[in-house]
């Protein structure tokens, strides 16, 4: 394949990767906690260099990132809704294995375990929450505590503890759906001193909705510049090859 037409397929393919990805923000844009996709791509350059050597891979390199700042709060009364305030993620035991969420829209199953909105054990200091006295209170660390107990005074021995931890490279979270995420590097227990944990409140999504939009149009205008290029190159081919056969 000529090598205009090698950079301008992989850059429309680019597009259509960030339009996929556009559509998946603004669906979640009220989803508790979820965390915008952002489709990382190589620079025209460097997809220009490649095609013209015929490097490994051609014109590839496109990354799905995910966007981990912070979302804004709401408050919703509810005892067992948690938010983090600045970093930090929970920790969840899914059934593929350990899991981070920002989603605090927690509840207690049958069995009595804190558990996630589709049934994921949250983890604690040691291990899974089994709460078997309700209703309860959630200091700033996150430990939880008997409310019937702390309502007459110094709180007693707390019930549990959330377990917040913050990754080593937050750019290798990677989103694995229902607002989960996974990790690529090791991750580590934050002190407590930094992360605020708000009982009765929840994250709201780091969707800017109208910044998606322009994006949007972003993306749909430069995949209509590089249909002209292809399409002039492939015209520019055609008469050429027209020439040399009139030769």
């Amino acid at each position: 394949m000529h090598p205009t037409l090698a950079v301008t397929l992989q850059s429309m393919q680019q597009d259509l990767a960030r339009v996929q990805s556009i559509a998946a923000n603004l669906a979640n844009a009220s989803t508790t906690g979820f965390k915008r996709a952002v489709v990382a791509a190589r620079p025209f350059a460097d997809l220009l260099q490649a095609a013209n050597a015929a490097a490994p891979g051609g014109a590839g390199g496109l990354a799905l990132v995910t966007d981990a700042r912070a979302g804004t709060l709401r408050l919703t009364g509810h005892p067992f809704d948690v938010a983090l305030a600045g970093e930090g993620l929970f920790e969840v035991r899914t059934a593929q294995g350990t899991a981070y969420t920002r989603q605090g829209d927690f509840h207690v199953d049958a069995g009595g375990r804190l558990v996630t909105a589709r049934g994921d054990p949250v983890l604690g200091q040691g291990g899974e929450i089994t709460l078997l006295k309700t209703p309860v209170t959630i200091d700033a660390a996150g430990r939880i505590f008997d409310a019937s107990a702390t309502a007459g005074g110094a709180p007693e021995r707390p019930l549990a503890q959330l377990r917040v931890v913050q990754p080593d490279d937050r750019a290798g979270l990677t989103s694995i759906g229902d607002g989960l995420l996974s990790a690529a590097s090791a991750v580590t227990p934050m002190a407590e001193s930094a992360y605020q944990v708000r009982q009765g409140y929840l994250e709201n999504s780091n969707v800017n909705p109208m910044q998606e939009m322009v994006q949007l149009m972003q993306a749909l205008r430069h995949f209509e510049s590089m249909q002209k290029v292809a399409q002039g190159t492939d015209d520019m081919l055609s008469t050429a090859i027209h020439k040399l056969g009139e030769l």
